[in-house]
């Protein structure tokens, strides 16, 4: 295998996660859901769990769902914050019981899929987003976890097709150009990555994930001083220290014994 060959590899490894991040998670509830329930917590404190840190904010979830095993606004930000820790499974079990008992709720499909593909079991996450996307057919995120879905599985053209209806569907929306940057770094063209990515992230929609997509590039084309530059942006100097480690060793040679960038921004709080 040619060095561009895996390095590209190692990308698309990494833009799982990115893609799990930019689609958006489940709101807030505006209201608690009706009939009321004795010991639910009021729209106000709901609210202010969004707020919370992850660990946090996934024990309060979870103790509505205690509350009232069929609130399926708390059963989806459950399987949301424990997504946010890693705890793939477990997110993917939450989103299941609500689809249970809501064979058609969109925000759980999303996060079951969602779940399946951050962990690298895309195979198992094709079904869902591909139920999401007949749910709400003119919804970009649906289909770009299809397109990430695909790329995991090897099917190259379909994920192509897939990110490039996303794209159709919301052309100024900075999640869908990431993601499909991100198919083409992780394909080995990172000039078209570069371009798309910058495109992103001069968006009102870009996010933190965005423009650490775009410093990934920019280091991975040995463009060090500037994908730092983009990293403190929104990372604390350690995470960056580390992501700027890990990329100095991806161009010149084996990574195995640095943090990978995608671990690392994941602990850094990009989400």
């Amino acid at each position: 295998m040619c060095r561009m060959t895996a390095l590209a590899a190692t990308v698309l490894a990494l833009s799982v996660g990115g893609v799990a991040h930019a689609a958006k998670p489940p709101a807030a509830p505006a209201a608690a859901p009706s009939p009321a329930v004795p010991g639910r917590a009021s729209a106000e404190e709901r609210a202010m769990a969004q707020r919370l840190d992850p660990l946090a904010r996934s024990a309060f979830w979870a103790h509505e769902t205690d509350v009232d095993p069929r609130d399926s606004v708390a059963g989806v930000n459950l399987s949301q914050s424990l997504r946010s820790m890693g705890r793939y499974d477990e997110a993917a079990d939450a989103a299941g019981r609500v689809l249970v008992l809501e064979p058609n709720n969109f925000d759980a499909m999303m996060e079951l899929a969602r779940a399946r593909i951050a962990q690298g079991k895309g195979f198992y996450g094709i079904e869902w987003a591909k139920k999401a996307q007949e749910q709400s057919p003119r919804d970009w995120r649906p289909v770009s976890l299809l397109a990430v879905a695909y790329e995991q599985v090897g099917r190259d053209e379909d994920a192509l097709a897939a990110h490039r209806q996303a794209l159709a569907l919301a052309p100024g929306e900075a999640g869908a150009i990431s993601n499909l940057a991100m198919y083409y770094a992780g394909h080995g063209d990172l000039p078209q990555a570069e371009t798309l990515l910058r495109r992103a992230a001069a968006l009102p929609t870009a996010n933190p994930q965005v423009r650490q997509n775009l410093a990934l590039v920019l280091g991975l084309e040995g463009r060090y001083d500037e994908a730092e530059k983009l990293a403190r942006q929104d990372l604390p100097p350690e995470a960056v220290a580390n992501n700027m480690a890990w990329l100095r060793a991806a161009t010149s040679g084996p990574a195995a014994n640095v943090r990978s960038w995608d671990s690392v921004r994941g602990g850094g709080g990009g989400n």
